[in-house]
This record gives C-alpha cells, sequence and structure tokens, in this order.
C-alpha cells in the first residue's frame, strides 16, 4: 500500500448525496478478482450522460472526489474502493460516508476525509478551475485562495496510510515480537509442536 502524506491536484467536483456503491462500480463489473481495470467501469451510469465530471478533460486523473453526503453507501463491495483507485483516486472528500466504504477505502489507502456541507461546497466552487491540496499529517485541507478548513481522523487510521501499513504490513512491524513468543511458546510447551516437523 502506498503511503499518503500530501494529495494535491484537481477534484472532481462531484457533489452528489447517497452515492451507493451500485453507482460507483456496477454489478457487471463484479466478476472480476482483479484490481486492475475496474476505473473504466466506475461511475459507468453517471459516464453515460452527456456533459458529465467524470469524462471532462479539466478533471482527467484528478486524485481528490469531492462528494455529497453518505458517500458508499448500499452494498459492502470492496470493488468500489478498487475501482476509485484503478481511476486514480486517492482521497475523497464528503460530510459522511457509509462505514463499510469507509473501512473498505482505508483498508485499500484512499483516505476518506470529513467536512461540513458548506465547507464542501466551497471545495466544489474552488475545484471548478483550481487544485486543492490535503494535508493528512496536519489534518488539513487548503485551496490557493488561503481556505483552510480542518479535520479529524483516527490516529490509528492516520499512521497506516502515512506509513503505507495494511494489514500485513502491519503484521509484519510486529514480526520479531512473534518470533520471540513463538520461540518462547515452544521453550515451554515443547509437545505442542512435538511432531510437527514431520508432518512439515
Amino acid at each position: 500500500m502506498d503511503k499518503v502524506s500530501e494529495i494535491e491536484g484537481r477534484a472532481y467536483p462531484f457533489g452528489a448525496k447517497n452515492v451507493d456503491t451500485d453507482v460507483i462500480i456496477p454489478a457487471g463489473w463484479l466478476k472480476t478478482i482483479s484490481r486492475e481495470g475496474l476505473g473504466q467501469g466506475a461511475f459507468e451510469t453517471i459516464r453515460a450522460q452527456e456533459g458529465n465530471v467524470f469524462d471532462d478533460e479539466r478533471y482527467a486523473g484528478s486524485p481528490i472526489l469531492i462528494a455529497g453526503d453518505n458517500f458508499g453507501c448500499g452494498s459492502s463491495r470492496e470493488h468500489a474502493a478498487w475501482a476509485l483507485l484503478d481511476l486514480g483516486i486517492k482521497a475523497v472528500i464528503a460530510p459522511s460516508y457509509s462505514d463499510i466504504f469507509s473501512g473498505n477505502a482505508f483498508k485499500n489507502g484512499i483516505l476518506t476525509v470529513v467536512l461540513p456541507q458548506e465547507q464542501i461546497d466551497r471545495l466544489l466552487e474552488v475545484a471548478e478551475e483550481e487544485e486543492i491540496t490535503i494535508d493528512l499529517e496536519n489534518q488539513t485541507v487548503t485551496t490557493p485562495f488561503q481556505d483552510r478548513f480542518t479535520f479529524e481522523i483516527d490516529p490509528f487510521r492516520k499512521h497506516c496510510l502515512m506509513n503505507g501499513l495494511d494489514e500485513i504490513g502491519l503484521t509484519l512491524e510486529r514480526g520479531d515480537a512473534i518470533s520471540n513468543h513463538e520461540k518462547s511458546r515452544e521453550e515451554k510447551l515443547p509437545w505442542l509442536t512435538k511432531g510437527t516437523e514431520k508432518a512439515a
């Protein structure tokens, strides 16, 4: 998982509320077990509409998505997070999220920023023409117009995102402690491992 520190660039000024995971990635794309290529299906029904923000050249490759309240509601499909990543989105800014989507986004290295609606409205306005910067370390969202919005984030999630640690990475961080425990257990309770060497 890539480390997340500062995310800067254009942002998709989407703003829609109650966008469910079927809108983010339609069910027809769930047949794959690969994370690659899902960006092609991201927001497929929205992109079928003329003049949609996702096919606007001004926002091509934007690393930030600005959305409305209750983003990622609906089913628990992790493909939604995969599709956003494949589209190039590294952070979403919205007033609120589905808990399951927020968890899936975090586990895949996507930063979900929560800001009040009036600040979202301001960012939607700025995003029409200018870049936005998210500073995870200082927990701020800023614009070229001196807007500075602060956000809260769980300290554990912040640590993991800033250090690029997924669940495997967190386990590997404790590698020495795990090895020491296994060695100690074998010394104190040798009968637990007796005979397992032959089986292995």
